[in-house]
């Protein structure tokens, strides 16, 4: 058992009180995450900020505030790559939103968003392969992500309350965004045409969107309805699961709003 110096906690607990996260702090320290963790719990509790449970207030439950144009950008991202999950050791359930290393500016937004929505809570970054869990532990989440159940979100109906409805057509864009963020990109697409009797080829960007869920592509191409942004499904192999943006204006629109990831 390795045995970590009164040195060692008190360069910890620095970083730590100047706003470094658990996680950095562990890998820059080469100390267990556990570790720090409870020497940060120690140092609050010998401080007196430790004076009771942590019980943050819901926008549903209690009817605190909520950042509209956060949430609906949040929600987008929990309908593509987000997941919910109560560990059995845990007292209270996760949210996660998967995000790709090769997107580290879409990783930020994502934590940004977890932050707004949920100000009273912590929210760290968990390194996969290829990708960061940004994840955030609230016994409220299944209040404000009503549509998470059991099985794969394609497998049962995914439908907005009345609640959340109003929110995404107050801030459209930030749920397009979302989703996009998530399951979707901005590419260039080819075709070849004849003209004056030779084969030309032409490029264009478009917006691609691919989810396995109809419902959720419904949700999609209903709000890009209300946006005026012309789409189509495109079907592969039997299955029109993506949705194509590839007008000039709509994508012209979509390129003021959205952009392409990075």
């Amino acid at each position: 058992m390795r045995v970590h110096g009164t040195d060692v906690r008190r360069k910890a607990l620095s970083l730590l009180h100047g706003g470094a996260r658990n996680a950095d702090v562990a890998r820059r320290l080469d100390v267990p995450l556990g570790t720090v963790a409870y020497w940060l719990h120690m140092d609050r509790a010998e401080r007196g900020e430790c004076p009771g449970s942590h019980d943050p207030e819901c926008p549903r439950c209690d009817d605190r505030a909520l950042d509209g144009s956060a949430y609906a950008y949040l929600l987008g991202l929990y309908l593509g790559d987000g997941h919910i999950s109560h560990y059995s050791g845990h007292r209270v359930p996760n949210l996660m939103i998967t995000c790709g290393d090769a997107w580290p500016g879409l990783m930020d937004e994502a934590e940004r968003a977890i932050r707004t929505v949920f100000p009273e809570n912590r929210v760290c970054r968990v390194r996969r392969t290829g990708c960061h869990n940004v994840k955030v532990y609230s016994k409220h989440l299944t209040c404000l992500f009503p549509q998470h159940g059991a099985g794969k979100k394609h497998e049962r109906r995914i439908a907005l309350e009345d609640w959340q409805q109003a929110i995404v057509d107050r801030n459209p864009w930030e749920f397009v965004r979302g989703l996009v963020h998530s399951d979707g990109c901005r590419n260039m697409n080819w075709t070849t045409r004849l003209v004056g009797g030779e084969v030309k080829r032409y490029e264009y960007p478009r917006y691609w969107f691919t989810n396995v869920s109809d419902d959720i592509r419904q949700l999609y191409t209903d709000t890009l309805d209300k946006l005026g942004v012309e789409w189509k499904h495109c079907t592969r192999a039997g299955r029109p699961y993506n949705i194509s943006v590839a007008r000039r204006a709509s994508v012209a629109l979509m390129d003021q709003h959205i952009g392409p990831k990075y």
